[in-house]
């Protein structure tokens, strides 16, 4: 398992969009994403946690090596 970027909320919502979800909508602070039946809450801080990021990318079903490849641009 590869070790997780330590990124804000703003650049997981990025990758995220990059992978193919969509924002939904926003509450204060925490922003939806959907894709199909897939989707995940992302807090909008200026530094995640790794544990939420891991969580939030359990919740899509992805794998973390495909996020942090499409972070990286592949």
């Amino acid at each position: 398992m590869p070790k997780l970027p330590r990124i804000s909320g703003s650049e997981a919502i990025k990758v995220f969009e990059r992978l193919g979800f969509v924002v939904v909508r926003q509450r204060g602070s925490h922003v939806v994403m959907r894709k199909a039946d897939q989707g995940c809450a992302i807090p909008v801080h200026k530094q995640l946690a790794v544990g939420t990021l891991r969580s939030a990318i359990r919740q899509t079903g992805i794998t973390p090596d495909d996020f942090v490849n499409a972070y990286r641009g592949r």
